[in-house]
């Protein structure tokens, strides 16, 4: 607690000399001390890497049957102590057990790496990951707690998607574009089953995390979608199948899980995630039809983020709503640079799009004040 706090808040007659008093003596007994345990960690981190490098010095020399052993020693052994010790770990030091589990996610994954490396095998990288994901991801469902496991799970399985997906990039027939747009659309449906599991889960806010990744992931795909159909027409480029069924996949999976997740989770904050996932969905099959035009993409930008600010209104969201209008203010910045000979053959241009943006914040802050309601508590 800072002292110049204290004295401020004893100043204005919000505490008392006894209370400020109370807090100092509260603060030194329970105080942490962060410089003893960076010396630590730096004492450990050197230790580590003195271990590692001693094994890669000698790498060659040990047999790779006896490499594969004790990494699998190590795995058993974390994975045990997890087995008969997790559940009091993770209730005494979460982020003990969140660490602990974490490196035992990351020793699966180079112990599959090992194994190629000592039989000289070799295969697209989507496939050890895939294999990872069915091993490992539903022990980190089971046990997860923190954003950093939830974002191990999304993010491994977002890649593994798109990479599966690139080996059909090269003379995309119809079928192929239908499977890359399944493919890499599934990771949206993280959204529905953190949804689900939030009510009936004892982590809460492990599934919130979870259903957020999954909803960025799809604003994401949206307003990149928005940002190409201004730049390129997706009309008249040959074959009209391969460029609308693709988006026509991806609309249908959004929407088929915003509907779900409104569904499962009949609270404010859901129907705002549901309404959220619905909008990258609808604009998906908008940006079929109104690509090729400049302004039109801007437009669909910004109608996409107006949404996202209206429902985070809905949920309570106040920091998504204040990101929503800084990127809608932003893009329209960015159309007024685009759109240089019409708008800025003169200083008048810059200004008037000056005099817009700080409008658009004006009407978003009495928005925000007048309708916005209280922030959403992590569990609800």
């Amino acid at each position: 607690m800072s002292e110049r706090k204290l004295t401020a808040w004893q100043a204005a007659g919000l505490i008392d000399a006894d209370t400020a008093a109370r807090i100092r003596a509260y603060e030194a007994q329970h105080s942490r001390p962060l410089a003893l345990w960076a010396v630590i960690g730096i004492a450990a981190l050197a230790i580590g890497l003195g271990v590692v490098l001693v094994v890669a010095a000698n790498w060659d020399a040990i047999p790779g049957l006896v490499r594969l052993g004790i990494h699998f020693a190590l795995m058993a052994a974390l994975a045990g102590y997890l087995w008969r010790a997790g559940d009091e770990l993770a209730g005494r030091q979460p982020w003990l057990h969140e660490g602990a589990l974490f490196v035992l996610a990351l020793l699966g994954m180079a112990f599959l790496g090992h194994l190629g490396q000592v039989y000289q095998t070799s295969s697209p990288l989507w496939q050890p990951l895939a294999l990872w994901l069915v091993l490992f991801a539903p022990v980190l469902l089971a046990r997860g707690q923190s954003w950093l496991i939830a974002a191990l799970v999304f993010v491994v399985a977002t890649y593994t998607a798109w990479d599966f997906a690139r080996t059909f990039w090269d003379d995309v027939s119809t079928a192929d574009a239908l499977l890359i747009a399944l493919v890499t659309a599934l990771t949206v449906l993280f959204a529905p089953l953190g949804a689900w599991q939030r009510g009936r889960s004892a982590r809460p806010d492990f599934w919130r995390r979870l259903e957020q990744l999954a909803v960025v992931y799809a604003l994401g795909g949206a307003s990149y979608a928005a940002i190409y159909a201004g730049v390129e027409s997706f009309r008249g480029s040959g074959n009209e199948l391969v460029a609308i069924a693709p988006q026509a996949v991806r609309a249908a999976v959004a929407i088929g899980a915003g509907v779900v997740v409104a569904l499962v989770r009949p609270t404010a904050s859901g129907r705002a995630a549901g309404a959220m996932l619905g909008g990258t969905g609808l604009l998906m099959l908008l940006a079929y039809p109104l690509s090729g035009n400049q302004v039109v993409g801007a437009l669909l930008f910004m109608a996409l983020w107006t949404g996202v600010a209206a429902a985070s209104l809905q949920g309570g969201w106040r920091g998504a709503f204040q990101f929503a209008v800084a990127v809608i203010a932003l893009r329209l910045i960015v159309l007024s640079f685009e759109l240089e000979d019409d708008l800025l053959t003169s200083g008048a241009g810059l200004i008037f799009s000056g005099v817009l943006i700080l409008g658009v914040a004006w009407i978003a802050l009495r928005v925000a004040r007048r309708f916005a309601p209280p922030r959403e508590g992590a569990s609800a």
